[in-house]
């Protein structure tokens, strides 16, 4: 895999100070992904920067960034209007790193909803698409789908990547809320991966496996987006 270094940057956010952000971007990119992080671990972590560098090597930018109460070292998430800010901030700054480019947003778990409900409660600018790795249905043990009912006022496309082990998307709970948002909503199971996408060594794969499927069914679906955008 062709190594590519992340840029920091000061990201300014609305209410919240300057948060610190990561852009890291292959030399021609296709495309930018701005790429939320979870709620217990922050833009560094071990699964957004592997996932970073894979999108790159698939010729995908991607601007990372911390919400403000990871910024400040708090474990306790944001309030939701805080998060959207952070997430509108990131998108308007990828749009000034890679002008022209189709920008696509979405995140990891936390980051995948905050990201959703920012553009059910008001289109975030240029962006093509979301994409959520382990969307949060649910809290764990507690199946509802009442995290999803923001998802219909979204009018982009969207791309669901989840583990079928994920106890925060029970599979039979997930998969009638994405075939009731119709051909915008496109989901990709990836077999015997849990929320944060490990698989256990009975199923055969690793870790890298499935970060390959991941960002492979990344790139196979913004390609169709890139083909319905021209």
């Amino acid at each position: 895999m062709t190594e590519h270094q992340p840029r920091s940057l000061a990201l300014p956010v609305d209410g919240a100070g300057v948060v610190s952000a990561l852009f890291m971007a292959p030399p021609r990119p296709r495309a930018c992904f701005v790429f939320a992080h979870g709620a217990g671990a922050g833009m560094s972590h071990v699964f957004m920067s592997q996932t970073a560098a894979s999108l790159a090597a698939r010729g995908i930018a991607t601007l990372r960034f911390q919400f403000p109460y990871m910024e400040k070292g708090s474990k306790r998430p944001d309030p939701p209007v805080l998060a959207h800010a952070a997430v509108r901030a990131a998108v308007a700054e990828a749009a000034r790193l890679c002008p022209g480019l189709p920008l696509v947003a979405g995140g990891k778990s936390f980051g995948a909803r905050m990201t959703s409900q920012a553009q059910s409660a008001a289109p975030l600018p240029g962006v093509a698409g979301l994409a959520f790795l382990g969307f949060p249905l649910h809290p764990a043990g507690k199946p509802s789908i009442a995290r999803a009912d923001h998802l219909d006022a979204i009018e982009v496309p969207m791309l669901f990547l989840q583990g079928t082990r994920d106890k925060l998307a029970e599979m039979e709970l997930l998969a009638p809320v994405v075939r009731r948002l119709g051909p915008r909503a496109t989901l990709h199971w990836l077999d015997q991966a849990d929320h944060a996408f490990h698989v256990p060594a009975r199923s055969g794969r690793n870790d890298q496996a499935v970060m390959d499927e991941l960002t492979g069914a990344f790139a196979v679906w913004l390609q169709a987006l890139e083909v319905r955008a021209g």
